[in-house]
């Protein structure tokens, strides 16, 4: 395994060499970056052109220039100082590139983990219900999705999503007509993914139009919109279905100790509610971190002495899974909180243009909101493209599994749909799948390009628009180097995810 990962990274080598050859090459052949300037009545136009021209090594070749900028750059992974060059304006492209890296990671990678949940649970509630009213809705979106033109989307989520939004927020009011139209939807769309007998759906679509129609209505008559709140209760009936549902889908209910364990996990953390109040009040990220690296410990804990000897490592994975899920909710309970004292600070909260809100002053949970809000729209965006690939593929591959002999066989021997699904079908459905996801991090920041440019998002795309507008050569390769080095990176990961997936490929 580590010769054909080291032989693979050799290959890596030469493909991002030869590809950054090829990239300086155009760039810099793509035009002249001082015919602007030749133009100029500026009185100092001369000192511009020397200035931009021994800045930019204009007088020199392009492979001496190529030279120059690559020697610069093995000082960032060897001995010798880390230099990217600067712009044309003179900026150091590492400072640069270090605030547009972290804008666009951040939205890149937040996209790519909800698409990756969503469109394989998609992918697999699809593959089951095959042929089904729900397959053909499912796919009908998918395809929508994949389509869609990324500016024109930008621009309806802009109009929907934060414009109307930021108005009726001002005064949100949900009228009897829109609540019950919004139950008959929800619960449409929960019968048919639930699936089952006319009376069961009619019980499960019925039951929730009911639930949603009397929340929306609750919600508005106490203005729950500009004042929410989650509270224990919400955090312990969410916590306590996660707990019941991760045991129902990995380990069985039938397993009694591994429910036990998840049971007290959720217990332990609603004492823990009460107790780190005071530390959630302005908390720091150590403390999160923290409090995060606690919560695994007691799932662990109580995973170890619940589980006994057959089933420790499940109640310990799943307790951990739980302790984690219920943090999470902890937290989402405080930002919530902090809405009502966020719309005091930013009337309008959806923002359509920037990463940040300049001079934003907020406490810690309000400045989270501000840059959660910020981050919306287009993660949004850039999810739903990604899901629409990632639940086709998702489907195919459980598809192509589920009719293997292998699978016939555990049927065959007695074993329930949910251990054929989960512990034989889906891992090994999982193996092209991991290809994707390789491939799809590297391509959605070249694709956030242009959901950056829409949404004026201080990113790796403005680096790579602006430098390419300049024929400025060092913001354009400093991109190339990260989405290369991700890419890089994502593929090397799938080669080893691979080994994990189907020990044979490890021989």
């Amino acid at each position: 395994m580590i010769k054909f990962i080291l032989k693979r990274l050799g290959i890596s080598f030469l493909v991002l060499l030869g590809g950054s050859v090829l990239m300086f090459y155009l760039t810099v052949t793509a035009d002249d970056p001082l015919k602007d300037y030749y133009e100029s009545n500026d009185p100092n136009r001369d000192q511009i052109i020397a200035a931009i021209t021994q800045r930019l090594q204009l007088d020199e070749p392009w492979p001496v220039r190529y030279w120059d900028w690559l020697t610069g750059v093995a000082g960032c992974v060897g001995p010798g100082v880390c230099d990217l060059g600067q712009n044309i304006n003179g900026a150091e492209v590492s400072t640069l590139l270090a605030n547009a890296a972290s804008s666009t990671l951040r939205l890149v990678t937040i996209a790519t983990v909800l698409a990756i949940v969503v469109g394989i649970v998609v992918g697999i509630v699809t593959a089951i219900r095959q042929y089904s009213g729900l397959d053909y809705v499912v796919t009908f979106l998918t395809f929508l999705f994949f389509s869609l033109p990324v500016f024109w989307a930008a621009v309806l989520l802009k109009e929907f999503g934060a414009i109307r939004y930021n108005n009726w927020i001002a005064d949100p009011q949900i009228s009897p007509v829109q609540a019950i139209v919004t139950g008959l939807i929800l619960g449409l769309i929960l019968q048919s993914v639930l699936g089952g007998s006319w009376k069961r759906r009619l019980a499960t679509g019925g039951g929730t139009a009911v639930f949603v129609v009397a929340a929306l209505l609750y919600f508005t008559s106490v203005g729950w919109w500009r004042a929410p709140a989650l509270g224990i209760g919400i955090v312990a009936v969410v916590s306590i279905a996660a707990a019941v549902g991760l045991t129902a889908i990995f380990a069985g209910l039938a397993n009694r100790r591994v429910l036990y364990a998840t049971l007290t996990t959720v217990g332990v953390g609603i004492i823990a509610y009460f107790a780190v109040s005071p530390l959630l009040a302005a908390p720091s990220l150590l403390t999160l971190v923290g409090l995060l690296a606690v919560a695994i410990v007691v799932g662990l804990v109580s995973g170890y002495f619940w589980g006994g000897y057959s089933s420790r490592r499940a109640a310990m994975g799943l307790s951990v899974v739980t302790a984690v899920v219920m943090g999470l909710l902890i937290v989402v309970d405080r930002i919530v909180y902090a809405w009502a004292g966020f719309l005091g600070i930013k009337s309008r909260p959806i923002s359509t243009i920037g990463s940040n809100t300049p001079n934003f002053r907020g406490d810690y949970w309000e400045t989270i909101l501000d840059n959660g809000t910020q981050l919306l729209l287009p993660t949004i965006l850039l999810t739903l493209i990604s899901i629409a690939s990632y639940s086709r593929y998702t489907r195919a591959s459980m598809l192509e599994t589920m009719n293997q002999d292998f699978v016939r066989t555990a049927r065959s021997k007695g074993l329930s749909e949910r251990v054929v699904i989960v512990k034989h079908a889906f891992r090994n459905a999982l193996i092209p799948i991991t290809t994707i996801v390789a491939f799809d991090f590297a391509a959605l920041i070249g694709g956030a390009v242009i959901t950056e440019t829409v949404f004026g998002w201080k990113g790796m795309g403005e680096l790579f628009r602006t430098g390419l507008d300049a024929v400025d050569p060092a913001p354009v390769m400093a991109f190339f180097l990260v989405t290369a080095l991700a890419a890089i990176v994502m593929n090397m990961l799938a080669d080893i995810a691979y080994a994990f997936l189907d020990p044979r490929i490890r021989r």
